[in-house]
């Protein structure tokens, strides 16, 4: 199991104060999204990108031209994959996870937007249709020839049997992992599906990111622009903090969690009156 950063030992504690200002957001939101991105993930063990512990400085992320001519790197690539798979594959979500798929449950949610690749949204209980991954998705494998795709588990299985490079059974094309790689842009229908999400929504909570990615990064200010009230949920500063309604240094799962329980006592105490 991967050791978590060493910022997560003990994070700051969100002031009771701003929780409740953020409940109260939420319980006035008629279309609420929220933008996560590798912070909510750590929690459940999960590295983080750029972090001493980061996904970049314990492997290297391919480039596609890599992926498609290489035949040697994507032995390498898919060796790697089949010993790191089963631990990523085996992660669950935590409470930040869990209260989001929450709000969905309650039919507050507009969509959840997404930079991790790890589907922890979709294991909480958030519906396909309303996670936009922007990233992709390490649990789906495409072929590069024919577009058809394959769970992640079934290529695992095939890389277990001693297959070095895995072929798409259909066509006999090159296969790859359904992440974005070096030398992609992001998905234009993810993309384009957020976009239209930042113009709709009324409140946008970003949680876990430090919004420096671009053009992912630029979403909540597009929905500020738009309109909507911020939420900023993280353990460091971003590069629009002072365009957010309340920002919270705090781990996802601690804030998040503390939120819907506001949300959940507020509903029922009206419901009592």
């Amino acid at each position: 199991m991967s050791d978590l950063p060493a910022n997560l030992s003990s994070p700051p504690v969100a002031p009771p104060g701003d929780l409740d200002r953020i409940a109260d957001l939420v319980r006035s939101s008629e279309r609420m999204s929220v933008f996560t991105g590798a912070g909510i993930s750590t929690e459940s063990g999960i590295p983080d990108y750029r972090g001493p512990n980061g996904v970049w400085a314990r492997q290297a992320i391919p480039h596609i031209d890599t992926i498609r001519t290489d035949r040697d790197a994507r032995i390498e690539h898919w060796q790697d994959r089949r010993r790191r798979y089963p631990e990523m594959a085996a992660r669950i979500p935590n409470t930040g996870h869990e209260a989001i798929a929450g709000f969905e449950a309650a039919g507050r949610l507009l969509a959840v937007i997404t930079q991790n690749i790890d589907g922890l949204h979709q294991k909480a209980g958030n519906s396909d249709d309303r996670v936009i991954e922007l990233h992709g998705s390490t649990h789906v494998i495409r072929c590069t020839k024919c577009g058809r795709t394959w769970s992640g588990e079934e290529i695992q299985r095939r890389l277990e049997a001693g297959e070095e490079d895995p072929r798409c059974p259909v066509c006999g094309g090159v296969l790859r992992t359904g992440t974005v790689l070096f030398g992609e842009a992001l998905p234009e229908r993810a993309l384009r599906t957020a976009h239209a999400v930042a113009q709709a929504t009324d409140l946008m909570l970003v949680v876990g990111s430090s919004l420096v990615v671009n053009p992912a990064a630029r979403l909540p200010i597009i929905a500020k622009d738009a309109g909507a009230r911020l939420v900023i949920i993280n353990q460091s500063s971003t590069p629009i903090d002072d365009l957010a309604d309340v920002r919270v240094e705090a781990s996802a799962g601690e804030a998040l969690s503390g939120i819907a329980t506001r949300v959940s006592m507020e509903d029922r105490q009206a419901n009592d009156d």
